[in-house]
């Protein structure tokens, strides 16, 4: 579903004042060093996802989610007096793991092996080789002395 403009400046809204919150408002030790890696707000207003990563395992995760929990009612109150909407949505927090899986991705391309860093390289030079040259041009020239 296409995602309009206004649309997008109330997630980015929404994104930035939960973040604020976590950081100035919630004392929570759970709490500390979430961050706040996107919003989606139903048309309707009446939901907000909110997604969140922080370091650390499955373990670390649970408990993330569990401060949330225990926050939400307060993280809503204070999103009603950042972000001036009609109503102000129930609060549904949900880990992002895109960023656990970028840094999964990294890591393994991290690790390639000499032995085939060096094989991509040899190739890359004789595609170079075989595609443009002297010999290309020779045969052009042959080709069109044969034809005259």
């Amino acid at each position: 579903m296409r995602e309009t403009p206004r649309a997008r400046r109330l997630n980015d809204a929404v994104q930035e004042a939960i973040a604020f919150i976590l950081e100035e408002d919630v004392s929570d030790p759970r709490l500390e060093l979430v961050t706040v890696t996107g919003a989606d707000v139903t048309k309707d207003l009446s939901v907000a996802r909110v997604y969140v990563t922080a370091h650390g395992g499955e373990e670390r995760y649970a408990e993330v989610l569990a401060g949330l929990e225990s926050a939400k009612g307060r993280i809503r109150s204070l999103l009603a007096r950042r972000v001036p909407m009609r109503q102000t949505p129930e609060l549904r927090f949900e880990v992002d793991t895109s960023v656990d899986a970028g840094m999964r991705m990294s890591e393994a391309l991290s690790d390639v092996p000499p032995t085939l860093a060096a094989r991509r390289e040899a190739g890359e030079d004789e595609a170079a080789d075989s595609g443009m040259g002297v010999g290309g041009a020779a045969t052009d020239a042959d080709e069109a002395g044969g034809e005259a």
